[in-house]
């Protein structure tokens, strides 16, 4: 894997969504576009363009700076402090 960041650089192992759902949403009744998941704790949550962007409010209350795309046949992680991509 090409490191974006240091962030990206210290990804060894890319953690895969455990369910296609956002789990905030799932908690509120929410609905969402597409889903991240968290590199740091395992969370999936839904991206920017969904009503409620929990990823990027993950990231900035827990300070996990590196998500991996949940959708399928996508391959790729972005930092969010650095807004720095890298496929994998």
């Amino acid at each position: 894997m090409t490191s974006a960041c240091a962030h990206i650089g210290a990804v060894k192992t890319v953690k895969h969504a455990l369910t296609r759902d956002c789990e905030e949403c799932v908690k509120t009744g929410g609905r969402w576009v597409h889903l991240r998941t968290c590199q740091t704790c395992g969370a999936t949550l839904c991206c920017d363009s969904s009503p409620n962007r929990h990823a990027s409010k993950h990231a900035r209350a827990s300070t996990h700076p590196v998500v991996a795309s949940a959708e399928p046949g996508e391959k790729w992680l972005y930092c969010f402090p650095d807004d720095a991509f890298a496929e994998y």
